[in-house]
């Protein structure tokens, strides 16, 4: 058992019974927002989270600076988070500090110093820090904001009086109302730009029926919020948010200055008899621009299953275009100099361009972003994914070298944002290029089970299921993922269920998606070649030999053996059933180059 010097942080949730007991399921996707929105600080100060206490956790930091600070944070993030909830639905953490040698057994650690911070944590003030002399005494002169000395403190089972220093946020009055702004050094308005993304708010959707259906008015937009909360991209403001505007005739700019959001939802559910029709709209309220609007039609059948459905789509759907939105974004930062997170989104407005040259300009884009903040992981997510996508578009070459950096970028995004479903979709995402065939799909199913909503992680599923020769619940997973979030450039659906189609033998279905691949990406290297295997294979081998014709004027140095090196599917009946259409359709396998005998050889001979 290894022992380590660490700085321990205990943390647990203020009123946490009185609150599940008025609201259990509120309470508790409540505390699981909080918790990942203050996530990003336990790592971005070198913390680790060694486990979760139903109405807490525990977290072990190397240095106690670094503890502290990162506490301060924590607290001040959820001061301005419970600012926009009313007094009974607040949610405080007490937080206990302390330093000293641990037992450290497999992710667990142990011992009378982790105790101590347990025990700190029950005095600590709702909202506060209750750090003991000890890790006071060594994190010195060393914090941006002073600790009040609240004197010696006796506790259960603890031999000696602890000493005992204190914080909390200016103006906080123990009811909770949060922080005076700017009242210290670790303020909101001086956290980090990736901490002050965008803020989507939710409105109430209107029930355009019988007072009898607003059950599912209301339903409707609380899962939603659920599923757009679930995204790392945008912080989602809550129920307790959005709801008091239900009914309100009030302008959207001026509910969103109230709630301080970037962009706003609202809709309306009309119902007919067995019919029922859902509107929605995204709005950038400081301008008033519609920037995304949607209509739903369904029959009720089973409610639950159709408001699950009607979430997934809207989710998927508003998701990517807010996405859009933030990369044609003016710079949120106040400094002429443009921060990690505008560099990323600058990068991010170049890659939707999708040509490429506006690849390469967002790959050096978000390089830069990695530079300036090695901490943010979707920087990383994104470098790796578009280096892959480079090369299945004929756009990068690949090399052993790129691919590696590729994957060490993915482990990476994962390690420094481990609840990102986008994250793990990138990992499952190269760990199927590379032919790790069962570490992808237990990659891919993680970032489904992380956000069932998401349907680039439902498709990336699909992607495991295609690498391994399953190539039915691929087409399954392709297409549920086309239809419902099918704008999104990350993501190629058409052209991976062609692939799927045409192992299965559907030739003409493979066509058809390899054509709907074609219309957004017309040099596409994978699609160009899986149309032209699939005229071949259905006998139309004069458009078999223009496709090819197609495809090497664009790629004049590919082969057969050249293109397949990066394919690494689990069955080689597969492989082979692909370079049959390639070679049916005149691609050639491999190219010799003659070489002159030098004059020696010539004599010898």
């Amino acid at each position: 058992m290894e022992r380590r010097l660490a700085a321990i942080v205990c943390a647990d949730v203020a009123g946490y019974s009185r609150m599940m007991g008025a609201d259990e399921a509120g309470t508790h996707a409540t505390f699981k927002a909080h918790r990942s929105a203050i996530y990003p600080f336990i790592l971005n100060h070198g913390g680790r989270l060694v486990k979760n206490t139903g109405d807490g956790f525990l977290l072990e930091f190397p240095s106690i600076v670094g503890a502290i600070e990162a506490a301060i944070a924590m607290q001040i993030v959820m001061a301005e988070r419970n600012d926009h909830l009313p007094a009974d639905r607040i949610m405080q953490f007490r937080m206990g500090i302390h330093m000293g040698d641990v037992m450290a057994d497999e992710d667990e650690v142990f011992g009378d110093d982790v105790n101590i911070a347990v025990r700190l944590e029950s005095v600590a003030a709702p909202g506060g820090l209750a750090v003991s002399g000890k890790a006071c005494h060594e994190a010195g002169k060393r914090l941006s904001v002073p600790l009040v000395d609240a004197g010696p403190h006796r506790f259960k089972n603890i031999e000696e009086p602890i000493h005992v220093w204190t914080w909390q946020p200016a103006g906080n009055d123990n009811a909770g109302r949060g922080v005076q702004r700017g009242s210290t050094e670790t303020s909101v308005a001086n956290l980090p730009a990736q901490y002050r993304t965008a803020i989507v708010g939710v409105l109430p959707f209107a029930n355009l029926s019988e007072s009898a259906d607003e059950y599912f008015s209301d339903g409707l937009t609380e899962d939603l919020i659920h599923a757009l909360s679930l995204q790392s991209f945008y912080r989602v403001l809550s129920r307790n948010s959005t709801f008091p505007f239900k009914g309100k005739s009030l302008s959207t700019r001026l509910i969103a200055r109230e709630i301080d959001a970037s962009y706003l939802i609202q809709g309306s559910v009309r119902r007919a008899g067995t019919k029922i029709r859902i509107t929605a709209e995204l709005i950038a309220p400081e301008t008033g621009e519609q920037l995304w609007t949607g209509r739903f039609d369904r029959d009720m059948g089973d409610l639950f299953a159709m408001q699950d459905e009607i979430t997934t789509s809207l989710s998927a759907a508003i998701a990517a275009e807010i996405y859009r939105a933030e990369a044609s974004a003016p710079p949120r930062s106040n400094s002429n100099d443009l921060t990690a997170w505008d560099r990323f989104l600058k990068g991010l407005s170049y890659y939707y361009l999708q040509t490429q040259a506006d690849l390469e300009t967002s790959i050096s884009l978000f390089k830069e972003a990695i530079a300036l903040d090695p901490t943010l992981s979707i920087a990383r997510a994104y470098l790796a994914t578009i280096q892959i996508q480079g090369i299945q578009f004929g756009w990068i070459r690949s090399t052993r070298e790129m691919f590696d950096y590729a994957m060490s970028l993915a482990e990476s995004s994962v390690r420094l944002d481990p609840r990102s479903s986008f994250a793990f979709q990138t990992l499952a995402y190269l760990n199927a290029a590379g032919g790790h065939h069962e570490t992808a799909m237990d990659a891919a199913k993680r970032a489904v089970g992380l956000n069932p909503y998401d349907m680039g992680a439902r498709g990336v599923l699909g992607i495991c299921h295609l690498v391994s020769g399953e190539h039915r619940p691929a087409i399954e997973l392709f297409t549920m993922a086309a239809q419902s979030g099918n704008n999104d450039p990350r993501y190629q659906w058409a052209a991976v269920n062609a692939f799927s189609h045409y192992l299965l033998g559907q030739y003409d279905a493979s066509l058809s998606w390899a054509r709907e691949q074609l219309y957004t990406n017309p040099n596409m290297l994978q699609a160009l070649a899986i149309r032209a295997a699939a005229l071949a294979q259905l006998g139309r081998n004069s458009e078999a030999a223009t496709a090819a014709e197609v495809l090497l004027s664009n790629y004049p140095s590919l082969t057969v053996d050249r293109h397949l090196r990066n394919f690494h599917w689990k069955l080689p009946a597969d492989i082979a059933h692909y370079r049959d259409g390639l070679v049916k359709a005149g691609i050639p396998f491999s190219r010799l180059t003659l070489v002159e005998p030098s004059p020696k050889l010539a004599a010898d001979s």
